[in-house]
């Protein structure tokens, strides 16, 4: 029997529960993975809560989680990149809060064998969600790009990957993230009153892109600094980015963007930061967590 995290309507956390269910079983060109580790975005948080519900309503129970690592243990016919005993991280959609996942092999990547399980467990979606948000602003060398949120998991990976690209990297966030973010390659800026002041002093040749990962004042700001709205994106602000002309990102994901994410990894380009790790049975606490709104980096689900 596998372990899955699930709920029956919207609300608080408490309303995430196990339950068990038969083993998944793999169909043609698919693998079952009994998972180590798996991410929480604030995207799983704002889905319980009911926030999408009239893009996306649910049909209960429901399942969440975005992102896994683990260890395949069985392959369906016609799977030949994975093997059973491969560590993998995968890409999946509304089901990695489990102990048992079946993904399709062609969104199965390998480990690195430096990766902690942990570390490999949160890559995916955000290190994925901001290749795409960094793709659509077509960051290149010698742009200074704005990145808001800049010490959360998306902006994390964000950060890393604009400067691995030849950007110049300005990042908002608290003050007690700045030594973070410096650690990252980022100037850091705070958040508040006067921001669009404290960018430029910072940036005197201006902002060429921004990406946003917080919304609300932000984004007004990011407006004002650049000039237009060609060269903003948001993942965060749906109704302000609605008003303000900006486009909205979500994430395209591919093994290939899985893949230059373990690349850099491997070279020594990228650092994974987990938060805190909440073991399975402990979902809820793991969201109460992201809900803080003060996490640096990724929070993670560990299952033994």
């Amino acid at each position: 029997m596998a372990t899955v995290i699930v709920f029956d309507e919207y609300g608080e956390p408490d309303v995430l529960h196990p339950i068990e269910v038969p083993d998944p079983e793999p169909g043609p060109g698919q693998v079952r993975i009994r998972v180590r580790a798996a991410g929480v975005q604030p995207f799983d948080c704002g889905t319980r809560r009911g926030d999408f519900a009239d893009y996306f309503p649910l049909e209960f129970p429901a399942r969440l989680g975005n992102e896994v690592a683990g260890i395949v243990d069985q392959a369906g016919s016609g799977v030949t990149s994975v093997a059973e005993g491969d560590e993998v991280i995968a890409f999946l959609r509304m089901q990695g809060y489990a102990d048992t996942v079946v993904v399709p092999a062609d969104q199965v990547a390998k480990r690195p064998a430096s990766m902690p399980w942990g570390e490999a467990g949160v890559l995916s979606a955000s290190g994925q969600t901001a290749q795409t948000a960094l793709d659509e602003l077509a960051v290149a060398p010698g742009d200074t790009v704005l990145i808001h949120a800049a010490a959360g998991g998306v902006g994390s990976f964000a950060v890393q990957i604009a400067r691995e690209r030849g950007a110049a990297v300005i990042g908002t966030a608290s003050e007690h993230n700045h030594d973070y973010l410096r650690s990252l390659g980022a100037i850091p800026v705070t958040y508040g009153p006067g921001l669009a002041d404290r960018v430029r002093s910072v940036a005197p040749d201006g902002v060429d892109a921004v990406l946003d990962a917080i919304g609300g004042e932000a984004l007004d700001v990011s407006v004002e600094l650049v000039g237009s709205t060609e060269r903003i994106v948001t993942i965060a602000d749906w109704a302000n980015a609605a008003r303000l002309g900006v486009r909205r990102v979500g994430t395209e994901r591919s093994v290939g963007k899985l893949a230059e994410l373990t690349r850099m990894y491997g070279e020594g380009h990228l650092k994974v930061s987990i938060w805190k790790a909440f073991p399975l049975a402990r979902t809820a606490d793991a969201h109460r967590e992201v809900e803080t709104g003060h996490v640096r980096g990724k929070v993670v689900l560990t299952v033994d």
